[in-house]
C-alpha cells in the first residue's frame, strides 16, 4: 500500500466523513487516493483560510476532530491563522500538509517551506514524517494528541516521496506516547477543599470559562450552580455554559462585560472558576481583579493555573470530571442577600442599547435572532458584532455560539459556519458579523453555494471597522484612521465626520450575494426585520445575506479601557 493509500485508511479508522482539503502539487497522491472515496466527504473550500476556519467550526460543533488537507508553501502558509485561532480555543485539529521530496528538502525547492518550524509555537505538537515505515504511527499520534489532555492543534506534514513509496498497510488501533501523559483523574484532596471553601462562602461566584464548554459538561455546571446556589459568570467563550435565561446566570465579564457581572468579581469572597486562562479581557487592571476573594481554579492545562491570577486551590483536571466530583460534596446555602444585591445591580445597570424611535439598532437584530432561532448553532466574527451577539444572544441549552476567544480573528464566522452546518444538519445555522470581517472570507459563500448549505449570514454594516473605531473616537479624539470602509481616494484623509455625502458601500453585498448564487436581502428598519428572517427560513438550498444598515458610530457598552479595573466601567459614551 502507498502511503497516500495509507493516509485514507487512516483518516477511515479514525471515523473522520468530513476532510476540508484544498489540491496542489505536493499532496496530489493523497487526493489521488482519495478519489471516488464514499466514506469520506471531500470539502472543497476556495481559500485554504475558510478550510481550515470551517474545520475549526465543525469541530466545536460537533465535538469530533476536524481534519484539513493542503498542498505545501502557500496551501500550508495559509492555514498559519486558523492554526492559531483554533489552538488558541483549544480546538482538536490535525492538519495534513503536503511537502516536497525529502531529497529536496533545505534546497529552496518550488513551494517549499518549513512548515513545522512555522507552526511549532502556534500548535500543541508539530512533525515531518521521514520514513514511510512511521507513517501509520505518525497519524495515529496525530489524532491522539489533537484530542486528549487540553486539545489543539497537530501539524503533520508528508513529502511526497512518503505518500508514493509503498510499505505496510497496518494502521495501529492504540498509541502509547513516552513522556505524554496527560491527566485523566481529580485530585479528590483539592477537591475536599474546593467544595469546603465553597460552601462557607458568603458573596461566592463561578467564573466559567470555554473549559465548560470544550468538555460538553453544560449539564453539570447548571446542576452545580443549582445544587449550591452560586451565581454564575461567563467569559466570552464560555457564554451557554448554562443557559442565558437561568436566575442564577448573571453575565459576561470583562472588558464589554455587563456592569453586575464585572461588579460581583470585583465583589466577592470566593471566587470559582473552571476553564478558563485569566487574559487581560477579563481580568482588567490584574493587582484589583477579585482582590478580596479567596481564588480556586480548575483547568485541565497546569500551565494556565497562576500564570495570570495567583490562585488558593489549583485543580488541575478535566472541567467534566471536576464538576462531577463537586456535585457531590457540595451544599446549597441560602445566600439571597448577595443574589438580591446582584439583582439590584442588573435593574440599576441593565444590559440595554439606547433606543432611538425609529431607528434599528444591533441589540434589536439579536433579540431578532433569540425569537426566530432555538436550538441553532450561531457563529460570529470578531468585532463590535461579536460583542453585541454575546451580550444579547440568549443560549438556551440547545444551542452552541463558536466564536474566535483569544486570538480574535476577524473572516472566521462565515467560514466556521460552513463547518458547522456540514457536522450538524440537522440544526439551523447564524452568521453574525460586521461587514469588516464578511470581506475577509466573503468567498466561502461559494462553498456554501455548492455544497447547497442553508444558513442565515447576518451583516452589521456601519461602513466602519467598528470596534477600532469606537476606539479612536473614546480615545483617540475620533482620528478616524484607515476604519472607514467607504473612503475613497478623492475623500479628505482627515475626515471622522459620517455623513450623507459619504460614497456608497463598495460592495453591494446584495449583488454579491446574488452572484455567488445565495439569496441577498437588506434591511433598514426595525419593523422589517421579521420579514428578512421569515424570507430566509423559507430558503432552503442556499445561504441567505441579510444586510442590516446600522448608525455609522453606534457602540458597544459598558467598556473598561485597557489597564483600568472592572470596576472602572464607562456606562454611556464619554464626552470627547
Amino acid at each position: 500500500m502507498t502511503g497516500a493509500e495509507l493516509f485514507v485508511k487512516a483518516l477511515k479508522a479514525e471515523g473522520v466523513r468530513h476532510l476540508f482539503a484544498y489540491p496542489g502539487g505536493q499532496a496530489i497522491d493523497m487526493f489521488n487516493a482519495l478519489y471516488g472515496e464514499k466514506d469520506i466527504e471531500v470539502i472543497l473550500p476556495r481559500h485554504e483560510q475558510g478550510l481550515v476556519h470551517a474545520a475549526d467550526g465543525y469541530a466545536r460543533a460537533t465535538g469530533k476532530t476536524g481534519v484539513c488537507l493542503v498542498t505545501s508553501g502557500p496551501g500550508a502558509t495559509n492555514l498559519v491563522t486558523g492554526i492559531a485561532t483554533a489552538n488558541y480555543d483549544s480546538v482538536p485539529l490535525v492538519c495534513f500538509t503536503g511537502q516536497v521530496p525529502l531529497g529536496l528538502m533545505g534546497n529552496d525547492a518550488f513551494q517549499e517551506v518549513d512548515i513545522v518550524g512555522i507552526t511549532r509555537n502556534i500548535c500543541k505538537y508539530a512533525v515531518t514524517v521521514r520514513k514511510r515505515a512511521d507513517l501509520g504511527t505518525v497519524i495515529k499520534k496525530a489524532f491522539y494528541i489533537a484530542a486528549s489532555g487540553k486539545p489543539g492543534v497537530v501539524v503533520v506534514d508528508i513529502p511526497k516521496n512518503i505518500q508514493q513509496e509503498e510499505g505496510s498497510s497496518s494502521y495501529p488501533e492504540k498509541i502509547e506516547i513516552r513522556g505524554y501523559k496527560p491527566n485523566a483523574s481529580v485530585h479528590m484532596g483539592q477537591i475536599k477543599k474546593a467544595a469546603d471553601m465553597l460552601n462557607q462562602a458568603k458573596r461566592p461566584v463561578f467564573l466559567i470559562g470555554g473549559g465548560v464548554n470544550i468538555a460538553r459538561a453544560n449539564d453539570e455546571m447548571k446542576r452545580l450552580a443549582e445544587a449550591s446556589g452560586v451565581p454564575v459568570i461567563t467569559t466570552v467563550p464560555g457564554k451557554g455554559a448554562i443557559p442565558a435565561d437561568h436566575p442564577l446566570y448573571v453575565g459576561n465579564i470583562g472588558i464589554h462585560g455587563s456592569y453586575a457581572a464585572n461588579s460581583a468579581v470585583s465583589e466577592c469572597d470566593v471566587l470559582f472558576s473552571i476553564g478558563t486562562r485569566f487574559n487581560d479581557r477579563i481580568t482588567g487592571r490584574i493587582d484589583t481583579f477579585a482582590k478580596n476573594a479567596k481564588i480556586i481554579h480548575i483547568d485541565i492545562d497546569s500551565a494556565s493555573i497562576s500564570r495570570n491570577i495567583v490562585v488558593d486551590i489549583p485543580i488541575v483536571a478535566d472541567a467534566k470530571r471536576a464538576i462531577s466530583a463537586l456535585l457531590e460534596r457540595v451544599e446549597y446555602k441560602d445566600r439571597e442577600d448577595w443574589i438580591l444585591h446582584i439583582d439590584e445591580w442588573k435593574k440599576r445597570h441593565p444590559l440595554r442599547m439606547k433606543k432611538t424611535e425609529g431607528i434599528m439598532n444591533p441589540e434589536d437584530i439579536m433579540r431578532a435572532i433569540n425569537r426566530n432561532y432555538k436550538n441553532a448553532v450561531i457563529t460570529t466574527d470578531v468585532g463590535q458584532n461579536q460583542m453585541w451577539a454575546t451580550q444579547f444572544l440568549d443560549l438556551d441549552g440547545g444551542s452552541k455560539l463558536l466564536t474566535s476567544g483569544g486570538l480574535g480573528t476577524m473572516g472566521y464566522g462565515l467560514p466556521a459556519a460552513i463547518g458547522a452546518k456540514l457536522g450538524c444538519p440537522e440544526k439551523e445555522v447564524v452568521v453574525v458579523c460586521g461587514d469588516g470581517g464578511m470581506q475577509m472570507n466573503v468567498q466561502e459563500l461559494a462553498t456554501a453555494v455548492c455544497y447547497e448549505l442553508p444558513m442565515t449570514v447576518c451583516i452589521l454594516n456601519n461602513g466602519y471597522l467598528g470596534n477600532v473605531r469606537q476606539w479612536q473616537e473614546m480615545f483617540y479624539n475620533r482620528r478616524y484612521s484607515s476604519t472607514c470602509l467607504r473612503r475613497r481616494k478623492c475623500c479628505d484623509s482627515a475626515c471622522s465626520d459620517p455623513n450623507a455625502e459619504c460614497p456608497p458601500y463598495v460592495p453591494d453585498f446584495v449583488k454579491l450575494a446574488e452572484s455567488y448564487g445565495a439569496k441577498g436581502i437588506r434591511v433598514f428598519k426595525e419593523e422589517d426585520i421579521q420579514a428578512a428572517f421569515d424570507e430566509a427560513k423559507l430558503n432552503s438550498k442556499t445561504p441567505t445575506i441579510i444586510e442590516f444598515i446600522i448608525e455609522r458610530e453606534v457602540n458597544v457598552l459598558p467598556i473598561v479601557p485597557v489597564g483600568n479595573p472592572l470596576s472602572d466601567m464607562y456606562l454611556e459614551d464619554p464626552e470627547v
